[in-house]
């Protein structure tokens, strides 16, 4: 594919940073910056859904605790309504 040359001022704290990133990272700035530009032109959707993935992954326990597991019929219905029933039990509970 052709390069493009592109000439980008930044401060130097930004220079800096970009300098300090791409280096750990093991690569040029020049690719770095290439990177962060395919991240925001798309890219970004797909890591978010990833992140997504993973975190629901992690605490399925915990949901699955609070709304029980999913089942036929509108689990979620189900659910919320044994959460309401729980806060108006606690509530009941205070007065």
């Amino acid at each position: 594919m052709a390069k493009t040359q592109l000439n980008v001022r930044v401060d130097e704290g930004t220079a800096r940073a970009a300098r300090e990133r791409a280096t750990a990272r093991g690569m040029s700035v020049n690719r770095y910056i290439e990177e962060l530009v395919r991240q925001d032109a798309g890219e970004i959707g797909h890591t978010f859904v990833e992140a997504a993935s993973d975190f629901m992954k992690q605490y399925e326990a915990v949901f699955v605790e609070e709304f029980g597991a999913e089942r036929e019929g509108g689990a979620r219905e189900t659910g919320a309504h044994e959460a309401g029933t729980r806060e108006a039990g606690t509530r009941e509970g205070r007065r």
